[in-house]
């Protein structure tokens, strides 16, 4: 029987060698090893690692932080300006009316929880307070698309209002 040997192909070595640089250079006499995160499926058949967010990560490495750390503006802000690309289209209306929703209780909470103080972003904060006041507690579809006009007008000021202020996203 003929012996066969195994090829080992460029893309193969640089994977092993960035794991082994990985592995150690995460570990140390006082420091453990890390785990290094699962890849995940691109769709291509392709595999990427996911890179590690800030939020993940403890603001002192010696100590673990029960709070994630709060979304920037900026991040929210490129999430609401996203779902202008999309619209309330026969079997996508839930979808959209949905995601404008999430998009603008992210919002609300990275202004809230910014640097500046919410004092900082009075006008648009009040324009979220008088859709929730709106809305009550009742997210369904039924009620979203109730107020339709209300949740994509307070998305439009919102945007105009960011606009105005691009030094609170860029």
């Amino acid at each position: 029987m003929p012996q066969y040997r195994r090829r080992r192909t460029p893309a193969t070595v640089a994977l092993l060698l960035s794991v082994l640089a990985l592995a150690s250079c995460s570990a140390g006499p006082d420091k453990p090893a890390t785990p290094i995160p699962a890849a995940t499926s691109t769709g291509a058949g392709t595999t990427s690692t996911p890179p590690d967010s800030p939020a993940q990560q403890p603001a002192d490495p010696g100590t673990a932080s029960s709070e994630p750390q709060a979304e920037k503006v900026r991040d929210a802000f490129a999430g609401l300006q996203a779902t202008f690309q999309d619209g309330c289209t026969p079997g996508n209306c839930a979808y959209f009316l949905g995601r404008v929703n999430d998009e603008l209780t992210r919002m609300e909470k990275a202004m809230k929880a910014d640097p500046q103080g919410p004092g900082h972003f009075t006008a648009p904060l009040a324009r979220t307070k008088e859709l929730w006041d709106t809305l009550g507690t009742d997210r369904s579809y039924a009620n979203l698309k109730k107020h339709q006009a209300l949740l994509l007008a307070t998305r439009d000021k919102i945007n105009t209002w960011m606009q105005g202020h691009p030094e609170d996203y860029r």
